[in-house]
């Protein structure tokens, strides 16, 4: 499947639209996780641990939409927007949702 932020995918014009597709995940951030942020807050560098939930959970969310995708026979997703978003008591859960138009090529 062709993914792509672009409305359309250079040398393939689009032949179907078939809507709509979508993909989110919520995944939390253990306590654990959140102790050695704050560490690198204060002493500066990366938050490694989470870069990677971040990773994690944007790859689940286009997994989704691109499964959602091809049940409804598409092969390409064009106009994909990624949201990041934290919810819950004090922000502790991150939310990713993926979105994008199912097309035929």
């Amino acid at each position: 499947m062709i993914l792509s932020t672009t409305p359309q995918i250079e040398g393939h014009p689009i032949r179907e639209y078939k809507g709509v597709v979508t993909g989110e995940t919520i995944i939390g951030a253990n306590a654990f996780k959140d102790f050695f942020a704050g560490i690198r807050d204060i002493v500066g560098g990366r938050a490694g641990s989470y870069e990677k939930v971040l990773a994690e959970a944007k790859d689940t969310s286009m997994r989704e939409m691109m499964m959602r995708a091809q049940a409804i026979g598409a092969n390409a997703i064009v106009g994909i927007d990624l949201d990041y978003e934290t919810i819950g008591a004090n922000g502790s859960m991150l939310m990713v949702a993926a979105s994008g138009t199912a097309v035929v090529i």
